[in-house]
């Protein structure tokens, strides 16, 4: 089950056609950060198969259309990943690889040439295009992915 992120008296949300706007705090992002598989498989060689074995995967937890034209995904130490022209469709997800590939509706590619996540330890922020937390996801030091 997901926590609604709260700051302040507000939190942040997507409304009508993707418009990002501030709503009540009872209302959550429906667009999270679902799932971080920050520790890929074998050796951590630089391969273009180990590094998009390294990936976060948001989920539309809405029934509509969301644009995330803007919005990013970052690590703590900046490293940040923007969505050019792209809607994630209802109730769906979106693999983000670290490494490269080609585009399509649920897998996007980084086109990193080395780790971006942290194995022992590190946060995933999604935010908004003005630069305001969506939501965020945090690990240690055990194991390889992280549900959030």
């Amino acid at each position: 089950m997901r926590k609604l992120l709260v700051t302040g008296a507000a939190a942040i949300a997507v409304a009508g056609a993707g418009v990002l706007v501030a709503t009540p705090a009872e209302a959550a992002s429906p667009v999270q950060i679902y799932r971080v598989y920050y520790n890929s498989p074998g050796s951590d060689t630089g391969s273009t198969k180990s590094l998009n074995a390294e990936w976060v995967q948001l989920f539309n937890t809405s029934r509509s259309s969301k644009n995330l034209k803007g919005v990013k995904l970052r690590d703590k130490t900046g490293y940040t990943y923007t969505f050019g022209s792209y809607t994630i469709k209802g109730r769906k997800s979106v693999y983000i690889h670290t490494g490269k590939g080609k585009n399509t509706a649920t897998h996007r590619y980084w086109g990193k040439t080395w780790y971006v996540w942290n194995n022992t330890g590190d946060t995933a922020y999604l935010l908004y295009p003005s630069g305001r937390l969506a939501d965020k996801c945090s690990w240690g030091k055990k194991g390889s992915s992280k549900y959030c």
